[in-house]
């Protein structure tokens, strides 16, 4: 299976599995692999060696790897460990410090799902955005319906 080509998986993907590297819990020295409390030293193992609900195929089609073989598993490794020794920017601050990284379509999908599943769970800048996204596709909803663009709302009583 290939990947979709977003990056959106491998970016949550390297940001939750570095994680251990970032906060010291890994030497240096150490694999990333060696972290026991994470599902990382089980997705670079054969697939028959993987609990079964472990799926690693789309994450190696988002790496351009076309199946699960010990090659591709071995460039995936490799791969994540590079990343680690890279100075880290502000590529993962939006999946740290906000509710969605990826492109407008793929967050306006995610508020309307959220609008009809908001539970506790959800808080405020959360609520917020999906509260103005609602809004913002009833507003859009309407002047469709009614044909009118929205400098018309300016000008109608």
């Amino acid at each position: 299976m290939t990947g979709s080509g977003s990056g959106y998986l491998n970016s949550v993907s390297d940001d939750v599995h570095l994680n251990p590297a970032r906060a010291n819990l890994v030497s240096a020295d150490a694999p990333l692999k060696s972290f026991a409390w994470s599902s990382w030293p089980e997705s670079v193992l054969a697939r028959s060696k993987r609990p079964a609900w472990l799926r690693v195929d789309r994450l190696l089609g988002q790496w351009g790897m076309p199946k699960d073989s010990p090659a591709g598993r071995q460039r995936l490794e490799r791969a994540l460990e590079e990343r680690r020794g890279l100075a880290e920017g502000d590529e993962f601050k939006p999946i740290r410090r906000g509710w969605c990284l990826g492109e407008e379509k793929f967050r306006e999908e995610l508020l309307t799902q959220m609008s009809t599943r908001m539970g506790a769970g959800y808080y405020g800048d959360e609520r917020a955005e999906t509260a103005e996204g609602l809004a913002e596709l009833i507003i859009a909803e309407e002047l469709k319906r009614a044909r009118w663009q929205e400098a018309d709302l300016k000008i109608r009583p």
